[in-house]
Order: structure tokens, then sequence, then C-alpha cells
């Protein structure tokens, strides 16, 4: 008899959980110790979760930050040519356009804007996706200018973008021989009290969250996670039981791949942060004292605040106040504030509403920033006459700064 044979397979009246049991304290951990036994599984059991996290955030480094990071070292800022001036007196002049929180290029906002053109050449600036630095901005702005033969400057500024323009503003009107014709500011925050709560919480949150969590600034994962929660409206279904529209979550994260992460003109997590922290620091109204008088014999220039015609339509930024510190600080009889309230615009959105945009800027902000050119210009042909030939210099409050022209080489042969 073949001993198979001999052998019964287990039934269920053979099961013991009593021998199970035992068999698992047999072969468990720290089964043999009898020293700190707890202690020591406690130990290794805590050593092993900090491996496990150890491995997946040397993953999430090496896949998700590292790329990023190498491809942000390769990023700078630049100043992007857009439009011709409408006509050619208008070529000593040129507009520069700048975005707000969470863009990077301004390029399409400026060309949703023909009616600059009417101010001069329209360039657009491009922002070093690794941060911002204004005084490498304005030196483009100014290298820029003095290449192409420009003397007057205007820029203009959406949201955030306004805050960048008023401290590139001062660098221009105070540090160079540039003449600052205007500054526009489009639902320009000038300070956090500007900005709504709501919208306050989300940046103060961000800036937390950089803080303290290693490669935020840089992390792709993190941003898909943080842009699909912001668009948690659209696809969070909060009638009777509460759910997730799974056709419109799929719709939100489709989005947010191809605007924000596999975008080369996205910006990054850390030029957000940036921006914000640019708002934060509350230095707008600094700078508006800066460029709110005469610098080097150049004349103050205009300041042009857009908002919406009914401030509740703005639900960023408190427009109302920043129209205040605004009259507080450049406003008043012998100021030289224009405040434009476009009807049917939300918050700093002319590439939504070109319409409304470029109607105000023909009707209203050419011709108040033109009155500024007329005044620049007159001024600049006083200033030879009243320091001309046998008159004395003019004091070093009135001078410009002084630009090193190289000599010319000279030419073979003679």
């Amino acid at each position: 008899m073949s001993p198979v044979d001999e052998w019964h397979p287990s039934t269920v009246a053979d099961w013991s959980d009593e021998r199970r049991r035992a068999r698992l304290r047999e072969t468990r951990t720290g089964h043999g110790w009898k020293t700190l036994r707890r202690t020591r599984v406690a130990l290794i059991r805590v050593a092993a979760l900090l491996m496990i996290v150890l491995i997946a955030f040397a993953q999430y480094w090496e896949h998700d930050v590292e790329p990023e990071r190498d491809r942000l070292a390769l990023t700078e800022p630049a100043l992007l040519p857009i439009a011709e001036p409408a006509r050619p007196e208008k070529r000593d002049s040129a507009v520069v356009d700048l975005v707000g929180l969470g863009n990077l290029n301004a390029s399409d906002t400026a060309a949703s804007l023909p009616a600059l053109r009417e101010m001069g050449a329209v360039w657009a600036i491009r922002y070093d996706n690794r941060g911002i630095d204004t005084e490498v901005i304005a030196d483009l702005i100014i290298r820029a200018a003095m290449m192409s033969g420009v003397r007057n400057i205007v820029l203009t500024g959406h949201s955030m973008g306004g805050v960048i323009a008023l401290e590139v503003a001062q660098h221009i009107h105070t540090g160079s021989d540039r003449r600052l014709v205007g500054v526009l500011l489009d639902c320009t925050p000038l300070d956090l009290d500007s900005v709504r709560p709501e919208s306050r919480g989300l940046g103060e949150d961000m800036v937390r969250w950089m803080g303290w969590l290693p490669g935020a600034r840089e992390s792709r994962g993190l941003r898909t996670v943080v842009e699909t929660y912001a668009r948690r409206d659209g696809f969070l279904d909060r009638s009777g039981v509460p759910g997730i529209r799974f056709g419109d979550f799929r719709s939100a994260v489709g989005q947010v791949l191809r605007d924000k992460i596999f975008n080369a003109d996205a910006a990054s997590n850390g030029l957000i942060e940036a921006q914000f922290l640019a708002i934060v620091a509350g230095g707008a109204t600094d700078n508006l004292r800066a460029i709110s008088g005469p610098s080097h014999g150049k004349p103050r220039p205009a300041v042009v605040f857009i908002r919406p015609h009914k401030a509740s339509r703005d639900r960023v930024v408190d427009v109302a106040h920043t129209q205040q510190v605004l009259i507080d600080k450049v406003g008043g009889v012998d100021g030289n504030l224009l405040v434009v309230k476009p009807r049917g615009t939300g918050h700093a959105d002319p590439r939504q509403r070109p319409a409304e945009y470029n109607k105000v800027i023909a009707q209203q902000v050419l011709p108040f920033v033109e009155r500024y050119q007329a005044r620049i210009s007159s001024i600049a042909a006083a200033v030879p006459a009243r320091y001309g030939a046998g008159g004395s210099a003019p004091p070093a409050g009135d001078r410009a700064p002084e630009v090193t022209v190289p000599p010319r080489p000279p030419v073979p042969g003679r």
C-alpha cells in the first residue's frame, strides 16, 4: 500500500484556532526576546516605516523635483516684441505689459490689447520661472529702449503684475535717463489688505507649504493636487448625498495637466510664491511715493487704475480699497491719477473682455497719457533753453544719469 493511501487530508473537524494562534506566537518577530521585547519590536516597525518613507521620498525627488529644477535652471527673464506702434511718430515710445499671479508670459495678454499700439510699440515681459528680480526686468527694458531709440516708456501691470510694474517703474524713473510716461494698474492689490480674505488665505497656505515641504517649489505632483483641489467646485456634487462627478473630475485633471503641468509657459510654484510675496511685502506704496515726484528733471508719470464698474465683480481684489490708497498717494486736485471703470469686466481679464478694455484704453487712457507725453516734450524742450550756452549747469537733482558711449574704432586706411 502506498504511503499516500494512508494519508488523510485535514477536514473542518481538524481545525484548531488555538494551534493557529500558538503557531503565530512562535513565528512572530522577537518571539525569543526576553528583555525590552515590546520596545525593540516598536523600534523595528518604526525603522521599517521610515525606510518606506525614505524610498518614496527618494523617488519623489529623483523623478519629480530634480527634472523640474534642472529645467528651471535654464530659464531667464525676457522682453518680447509684440506689435509696432500704430503711428510713425510713436516710434520713440513703448508700452511694456506684465501679467499677474500664476502667469509667466504676458505675450497673449498684450496681443489682446491692440489699443496699446496707439501709445507706442508693445512689448511683453516673460518672467524668470525661478523667481522675480525687478531690477533685472528694469535693466532689460532700459537696454531695449536704448537700442531701439525709445525715450518714453509706459508700464502696464495686470493684478499682481501691477505690483511688479510699480517696482520696475521706480527703477526706471529714478535710475535711468528714460522717461516714464505712465503706469497702468489693472485691478492691482497695493497691499495684503487689498486682497479679499478667501484669496489671501489660499496664498498664505501656499507660502506655508512652500516653507516646510522640501521640493514644493518644483514638484509637479503637488502642483497637480493643489490645482485640482482649487477646481473642486466644478466636480464636487453637494446636492443630496455628497459625491464626485467623475466625468467633470477627469476634465478638471486634464485641464490642470494641459495648462499647468505640461505647458512650457506655465508659472512654476516658486514663481507663484515670489509673486504672492511681492504683495505681502507691501512695497507698492513706497514705489508709488518714489515715482510721485520729478526725478532727474523728468516729471512724475501718469497713474491709471483700471477696475470693474462694480467692485463686487472682482472676487480677488478689493478694488475700492486700492482706489482709496491711490487717491491718498497720487490723487487729489494736483494729482496725476485717472480711475477707469469699464462695465462688464471682472478681475484683470483683458483676454476674456478685450472689447471692453480696448474701448476704455482708446477713449480714456490714451488721451490722459498723451497729455503727459505732451508735458514731457514741453519740459524736455525747455531744459536746453534754461541751461543752454552761457547759463549755469542744472542742479544735481535735475541732471540725467550719464551714459558713456564707447569711442568709435578707427577705420583702417585712414
